[in-house]
């Protein structure tokens, strides 16, 4: 294994321990990090825009600050790729729009600030659907993102960039958003871990209704104590959005109490009882519940209350995209793709009366949800109802045969979760029948993200434990001779500003 192998391959948390202990400095980790990007990722495309010249700037004074002692935050010195959805300071951010090709933002919005402000090293901008409308990473601005395990599928979306960019080890962590699975589907196409937080717990300045708990930011990580680790930088109240409210934390997992899975009660559900799922998806969710089965105090179906849950995400989701696409609509509908035009349309045929039934269905969901955790701990179910695709399809037209009502409908095993706004995480749990990453969806109960990150903690041991449940990897060796164009739907590339050209930003293919 080579110098950069063994060092990018390390977690964040044993990397985090090595800085601090000065075995290894933010320049050396930083060059091994950009050495695996600019090998890897013209194979699949993880990264949009970078920013390497900056980031060595920031690693050589993260250095000198170590050396004497003077420690910024617990991500100091920690290489991150921040989502093509966030504001980030003199770094290309194009939100995957030919609208927004030469957006140089001047200052970083405020999950960029706490994560630079912990010391995290930003090195560029993952990669996207366009407008982050969809679940497969492909856009007009940088092309598709191809899943690591086989760059003609699909990595998910819309943090897709983040969760292929973890998989192949270009980076210890990832920034991630989710609103209807956008974190938690690419986590599960691409066998590492995404966090859907609780809304607010992470507060989220782009949000413009800011009182709808649908979207969200949050961590991802290859490992649950990776992830614990950035969400611990940045938790908490920020008057930048009003659902945000205080919130303190171990900045360790392992400084924790750890979870007893022999004393955890667990509900397992197959597709919530209104999302329709692949038979061989659901046959490999039930063998990875008997093989986890005895682990758990209680292990069982449940069944859940989501009648009417595709209407009322339908309405809520057209709402947001009402409020941020508008302008660009009013200014010439020919200017977004099919995916953002036709969230606006739907959402502008609405009337006053549409949403306020979707307002209250979400309530009720809400309420019935929760009665769940009477007698559950955590609830389980797959994150994806099927293996991944290629990303020239847009995105599933049918499951078993049953054609599916729109672009996004394959979406709804993790969507109607966030209708609960429970907290949900997808968790690497082996292979499917296909030998691409399978996830399990792990839900908590209401605002409970630091039980839920303990609980999947230990229910990742069992897995590591496991060769048919542990984390798989992606054969790096087989990667690096594929050719895949990835950039084969790009119309135009995208132009640089002058305050990117200053800090030496490009494209990263």
């Amino acid at each position: 294994m080579s110098h950069t192998d063994e060092l990018v391959s390390q977690s964040a948390v044993e990397l985090k321990k090595r800085l601090d202990a000065r075995e290894i400095s933010p320049v050396e980790l930083l060059d091994a990090c950009i050495e695996r990007i600019e090998t890897l990722n013209p194979k699949i495309n993880a990264f949009s825009a970078t920013c390497f010249d900056r980031a060595r700037a920031e690693a050589r004074e993260a250095e000198r600050d170590l050396a004497n002692g003077n420690r910024q935050g617990i991500l100091q010195g920690l290489p991150i790729g921040i989502k093509d959805l966030e504001e980030t300071a003199g770094v290309l951010t194009t939100y995957g729009s030919p609208l927004f090709r030469s957006n140089v933002p001047s200052e970083d919005n405020t999950l960029v600030q706490r994560l630079r402000g912990a010391g995290a090293i930003v090195v560029g901008k993952t990669n996207v659907p366009e407008m982050g409308a969809g679940a497969n990473s492909f856009n007009p601005v940088w092309g598709a993102t191809g899943n690591p395990f086989n760059p003609e599928l699909n990595a998910g979306g819309s943090s897709g960039g983040s969760a292929a960019a973890l998989a192949v080890d270009m980076v210890p962590l990832c920034s991630g958003s989710d609103t209807g699975g956008s974190l938690r589907i690419p986590a599960a196409k691409c066998g590492v871990v995404g966090l859907r937080t609780s809304p607010g717990l992470v507060p989220s300045e782009r949000k413009q209704l800011g009182w709808t708990p649908l979207a969200v930011v949050g961590p991802m990580g290859r490992d649950v104590a990776d992830t614990w680790l950035q969400l611990a930088a940045t938790a908490g109240a920020s008057g930048t959005d009003p659902l945000s409210y205080p919130f303190t934390m171990p900045p360790s997992i392992d400084s924790a109490r750890p979870a007893d899975l022999s004393r955890l009660r667990v509900g397992y559900t197959e597709d919530f009882g209104v999302c329709e799922v692949d038979d061989e998806i659901r046959a490999v969710f039930r063998e990875k519940i008997d093989a986890l089965r005895s682990a758990f105090a209680v292990c069982e179906p449940v069944e859940v209350q989501m009648k009417d849950a595709h209407t009322c995400f339908d309405v809520l989701r057209a709402e947001a995209f009402v409020m941020s696409l508008q302008k660009a609509y009013d200014k010439d509908p020919d200017l977004l793709g099919p995916n953002p035009r036709a969230n606006y349309e739907m959402g502008a045929s609405l009337k006053l009366k549409d949403c306020v039934r979707a307002h209250n269905e979400q309530t009720l969901i809400f309420r019935a949800f929760q009665k769940l955790f009477d007698r559950y701990d955590v609830i389980l179910s797959p994150t994806t109802p099927v293996s991944p695709f290629p990303w020239t399809q847009p995105y599933l037209k049918s499951v078993n045969g049953v054609a599916l009502e729109n672009y996004y409908r394959w979406l709804s095993l993790t969507y109607v979760v966030t209708l609960a706004t429970n907290p949900a995480l997808s968790l690497p749990v082996g292979s499917d029948h296909r030998g691409m990453p399978f996830g399990l969806q792990m839900i908590g109960r209401f605002r409970g993200d630091l039980e839920l990150l303990l609980a999947a903690h230990a229910v990742e041991a069992v897995c590591e434990g496991s060769p048919e449940l542990r984390r798989p990897k992606p054969d790096l060796q087989a990667l690096s001779k594929t050719q895949v164009d990835l950039r084969a739907i790009v119309t135009h590339p995208p132009v640089l500003g002058a305050s990117a050209a200053a800090h030496g930003e490009r494209p990263a293919v």
